[in-house]
């Protein structure tokens, strides 16, 4: 299965312990994990911001995601009814890359659904997806 992992699921599963970290290392090991280069930006920016991850973390972490499928940033993202002006942007890369399923934990983009045949589900979704 290739899965899009949106930047709150990578974070949590870079950052803490729970279901998000599992899947993270379930779809690393039997799936194939794709993220956006807008999507490796905010992550740093995260983590730094509201973890005070140091700079050689950073620089760590920007490592292991840049060995994951990264789609570079995309010039047209679809008009959506949200609030966050970046998710269009993000939800482009994942279109681009053809992935089964787009994850996240954004109750905003999880009530679209889907976008343009892509399902938007939650991680908790996508665990049970992957565990079959």
């Amino acid at each position: 299965m290739k899965v899009f992992l949106d930047t709150n699921v990578l974070v949590s599963a870079l950052a803490t312990r729970g279901l998000c970290a599992d899947l993270y290392e379930r779809l690393l090991t039997e799936h194939e994990v794709v993220i956006g280069e807008p999507l490796v930006l905010e992550v740093l920016d995260i983590l730094q911001r509201k973890f005070r991850a140091n700079r050689e973390l950073l620089i760590k972490v920007e490592a292991e995601l840049r060995l994951l499928r990264v789609i570079p940033d995309q010039a047209v993202a679809p008009s959506l009814p949200i609030r966050d002006v970046e998710d269009p942007l993000i939800i482009a890369c994942a279109l681009q890359a053809e992935v089964e399923c787009f994850v996240t934990g954004d109750a905003e983009l999880l009530a679209l659904e889907m976008v343009d045949k892509l399902p938007i589900i939650s991680p908790r979704a996508c665990w049970a997806k992957c565990s079959h």
